[in-house]
């Protein structure tokens, strides 16, 4: 199985820094095999046998909290979610990228699509918001950033169960997904 472990909460503020290259080191000590990391965010794509991705997350945050001292939490996608992710986006998203913001906001389990919604207030002409399965797109208007709902996602009580990747780096990770399946099924 091809899954991709997004990581929440390290290296943000100075906080939980872990460089990439340690990450993936744990992640191969781990077991896993094909393991690759993309920017200082937390995204790691790797292989492994285990098809239970709550047995597959529990055993990630226990290592990471063991190895480094701290809790990390993290979402798991496997290829075929993140293919969804990328092809059930809103139509347009992604496509003005000089005039607004794009972000998905991946959701850690339990929390529910539905119950997450509730927590969002989106300001009308600036931000809009579109759900998936297990993720919700956000787009903000660049020139009124600062006056989005978005931003007090955070003093939410469901902040702490979501990661948020902006779309650049959501498309790039898929991308790296779909090469890796394909060099390893040549």
């Amino acid at each position: 199985m091809k899954y991709l472990a997004l990581l929440r909460g390290i290296n943000v503020g100075g906080n939980n820094i872990i460089q990439m290259r340690e990450l993936k080191n744990l992640f191969s000590e781990m077991g896993f095999t094909d393991v690759l990391t993309y920017i200082q965010s937390g995204n790691v794509i790797f292989k492994c046998r285990e098809k239970n991705k709550t047995k597959l997350k529990t055993k990630i945050e226990k290592m990471l909290r063991k190895k480094l001292g701290y809790k990390i939490t993290l979402a798991i996608l496997t290829l075929t979610e993140m293919k969804k992710v990328i092809a059930d986006k809103p139509a347009g998203f992604g496509k003005n990228k000089e005039a607004y913001k794009y972000d998905a906001v991946f959701l850690l389990e339990p929390l529910k699509v539905r119950d997450a919604l509730k927590e969002f207030s989106p300001r009308d002409g600036i931000d809009k918001i579109s759900a998936g399965k297990n993720v919700i797109y956000i787009s903000r208007l660049i020139s009124r950033l600062s006056q989005s709902g978005f931003s007090k996602i955070a003093g939410t009580k469901i902040y702490p169960n979501l990661t948020i990747r902006n779309w650049n780096t959501t498309e790039k990770l898929s991308k790296l997904m779909m090469e890796l399946a394909r060099m390893k099924n040549d």
